[in-house]
C-alpha cells in the first residue's frame, strides 16, 4: 500500500526520516545514469509551443503535458522513455536528483491500489536488497508502467495517458480533473475547475499557498456531493501538497505564484514564458528543499482525516 509522505519526512521538527536519509546517497549514485539530451521534433523546434488535443496522448498533469506541447518530450505523448522524461524535468527548474525522483519511479509496474492489500507483504530483507539494487524502488508505488510497453530492444516506455493510472500518481480530488468514478473521467482538464481555481485568488494577481488550500477544501466538499465514493485521505492530500509545492517552487517565489502563470499552465498547458517566467537555472529546486516545503504546505493547508 502507498506510504504516507509523513513516513518519508519524519516527525515535526526533525530531519528527514532515517530510511529516506539512507536512500538519498544511493539516489545520487544512480541519478546520473538517467540523464540525456532533450527530444527533438522534425516539424517544430524544441521549445516551440503547439497544442493538439485531438490525436495525442496526454496525462492528468498539466506541467507534463506542457513539456510535450513544447517538444521537450515526444509531442504526441507516446513512447516516452525514462531518460527523456527525466531530462525534461530540468526544463521546469528541478535539479537532476529531484527530477529523477519524479520520473524514474513512473517506470515501475503499475499495481492497482484497490487490490494491493490482497498481496503478501514483501519481507524486510527483500525490500532492503531492492533498495540497494535500485534506490528508486523506495517510490515504486508511483509506478504507472504497463508490462506490454516494451520496445524491441527491451526498453520500457510509457504513453502519457498511463500517468492517469488511478492511485499511482493520479488521485481523486485533483485540482483540474474530476475523479475516475465520474463520467468526465480522471484525465481530461475541466475548464470549470480551472476557472474556479483562478477565482480563489483574492487580489486577482497571485495565488498563495493558503488560497490553494481553501480551493482544495472547497473541491473536496463539492466532490463529496458529486462522487460520494471518492477516496481522499492523508496520502492523497499530501500528493496535492506536493503539486502545490512544485508550483510554488518552480513557478513562484515559494509562497505565491502569479495568476497569469497558473492560467497558462492549467488552461493552455503551456510554460508561462510569454508571461515572464524564467526557470531556475543556477539554483534549481532540489530534493531537500522540496520535501521541506511539502511539510510547510501541509501545515498551511491542514485537513483532518
Amino acid at each position: 500500500m502507498p506510504r504516507p509522505l509523513s513516513s518519508i519526512l519524519g516527525q515535526k521538527g526533525s530531519c528527514l526520516s532515517q530510511p529516506f536519509e539512507l536512500v538519498v546517497p544511493l539516489l545520487l549514485l544512480h541519478c546520473h545514469s538517467h540523464t540525456t539530451t532533450m527530444s527533438s521534433s522534425e516539424s517544430l523546434a524544441v521549445g516551440v509551443y503547439k497544442r493538439d488535443d485531438t490525436t495525442v496522448s496526454r496525462s492528468p498533469c498539466p506541467v507534463v503535458n506542457a513539456l510535450a506541447n513544447h517538444g521537450y518530450i515526444n509531442r504526441d505523448g507516446r513512447k516516452i522513455y525514462v531518460r527523456e522524461l527525466n531530462a525534461s524535468m530540468r526544463r521546469v527548474g528541478m535539479s537532476p536528483l529531484l527530477g529523477s525522483v519524479f520520473a524514474v519511479p513512473t517506470y515501475f509496474e503499475y499495481h492497482n491500489p484497490d487490490t494491493a492489500n490482497k498481496k503478501d507483504p514483501v519481507p524486510t530483507w527483500q525490500r532492503v536488497l531492492s533498495l540497494i539494487k535500485n534506490p528508486y524502488s523506495y517510490f515504486d508505488y508511483f509506478g504507472c508502467w504497463n508490462p506490454e510497453k516494451m520496445d524491441d530492444k527491451g526498453k520500457k516506455y510509457v504513453d502519457l495517458v498511463d500517468l492517469a493510472s488511478h492511485g499511482a500518481i493520479e488521485h481523486d480530488v485533483s485540482m483540474s480533473r474530476r475523479d475516475i468514478g465520474q463520467k468526465q473521467g480522471n484525465n481530461d482538464p475541466q475548464p470549470d475547475l480551472i476557472e474556479d481555481l483562478l477565482k480563489h485568488s483574492t487580489d486577482g494577481e497571485y495565488l498563495t499557498i493558503e488560497e490553494f488550500g481553501v480551493f482544495i477544501k472547497d473541491r473536496l466538499k463539492q466532490q463529496l456531493e458529486d462522487n460520494p465514493d471518492l477516496v481522499y485521505g492523508a496520502h492523497q492530500h499530501q500528493l496535492n501538497c506536493g503539486n502545490i509545492t512544485l508550483m510554488m517552487g518552480c513557478f513562484g517565489d515559494g509562497k505565491k505564484i502569479p495568476v497569469k502563470y497558473v492560467k497558462a499552465i492549467f488552461e493552455d498547458e503551456r510554460l508561462p514564458i510569454e508571461e515572464g517566467w524564467k526557470r531556475r537555472f543556477w539554483w534549481p529546486m532540489g530534493l531537500i528543499e522540496f520535501f521541506g516545503s511539502v511539510r510547510k504546505v501541509a501545515k498551511a493547508t491542514a485537513m483532518e482525516f
